[in-house]
């Protein structure tokens, strides 16, 4: 790609907002296949723009992310090929990323698409190339332009050894049997029906990995649940505390933010967010809305009714009032243009 053409599509995406990004998401998602709906919007809050571009724009980056609280694996340049292993398109990552390079590559400075035709047409070619549903690409696609624009040309093009490295039983399965499984509940065996407080559930926290599953007693919150699970999650991801299961937790009150998860399945089984639950989202930074039953939870406040699948983001913070403060303050006219470097 020449520095000339590159200019042309990391310009374009540099001029996108939050703002721009919200809406090519409404647009997109009735457009998105079912499996990968809530997985787009699961993926496009753990990586904000917001936050990767104050990151980027930063005189200390390292300073900021203390004062943030950031823990773990914050930055989306460090993580291009994998962020998005949760989603059903991840599987046709190769080919959507190859595609967007190329289209970026073949872009005129003349061009007047919008970023939803930028998206759809790559999702279109890479569909009629690998001769499947359109839909199966749309969610997966708009993760790649907005990893372009958080991370830049040369960390997107990068090849990692092993960037779809995964269970082959579930990398074969049709949307339709994932959609299925997600919607399962446990049996609760032949007299299941007269069992009330001691009903069991299945947490899934990695589709792809049979072993990534925790049991959770009816009513509890998910975060007690895992810490059910014994196993040495420590090595795993360090933000995780010895005997406290693959959740990272420190306070169990909202307080900390360490325990948030994406709900790729079973939202409608977890109870209702409490005032104080919602508000502290807001202060981290996760979610910014008022619906019941949200995408984004803090586990250590969610308590399960049902089997449910659950998405562990790899880092936490707490940068809602930051970055809310920085949109109330004029910002300078270099600071408008696109992170080339962030999270």
């Amino acid at each position: 790609m020449s520095a000339q053409t590159e200019t042309v599509i990391e310009n374009f995406l540099g001029r996108q907002t939050e703002a721009d990004w919200s809406q090519t998401l409404a647009d997109l998602l009735p457009a998105i296949h079912e499996v990968d709906r809530t997985a787009t919007r699961i993926w496009f809050a753990f990586f904000p723009l917001g936050l990767a571009q104050a990151l980027e724009q930063a005189e200390d980056p390292a300073l900021l992310a203390r004062k943030l609280l950031l823990q773990g694996k914050y930055y989306l340049k460090d993580q291009v090929d994998s962020s998005h292993k949760f989603l059903y398109g991840h599987r046709y990552w190769p080919e959507v990323k190859k595609a967007v390079a190329e289209y970026a590559g073949s872009l005129a400075a003349t061009d007047s698409s919008t970023l939803t035709g930028h998206i759809r047409e790559v999702a279109r070619r890479v569909a009629t190339q690998l001769k499947t549903d359109e839909s199966l690409l749309i969610g997966i696609t708009a993760v790649a332009f907005m990893t372009l624009q958080q991370v830049g040309s040369a960390a997107f093009k990068a090849a990692a050894p092993h960037p779809l490295a995964t269970n082959r039983k579930h990398a074969r399965k049709s949307p339709e049997q994932v959609l299925k499984e997600r919607a399962r509940d446990n049996s609760q065996g032949l007299l299941g029906f007269l069992r009330t407080t001691n009903k069991e559930w299945t947490v899934a926290f990695d589709e792809a990995d049979k072993s990534a599953r925790f049991k959770l007693l009816h009513g509890q919150e998910v975060a007690s649940g895992a810490a059910t699970d014994k196993r040495d999650w420590v090595a795993r991801d360090a933000r995780c505390t010895v005997g406290e299961g693959p959740i990272p937790v420190q306070c169990r009150s909202a307080s900390c933010g360490t325990c948030w998860v994406g709900v790729l399945g079973g939202a409608e089984k977890l109870s209702d967010v409490s005032p104080r639950e919602s508000k502290m989202m807001k202060e981290f930074g996760y979610i910014n809305t008022d619906e019941p039953k949200p995408i984004i939870r803090l586990s250590c406040q969610a308590q399960g009714f049902g089997a449910v699948s659950i998405v562990i983001p790899p880092w936490n913070g707490v940068f809602g009032k930051f970055l809310r403060q920085q949109k109330s303050q004029p910002q300078p006219e270099s600071a408008a243009s696109g992170a080339g470097g962030g999270a």
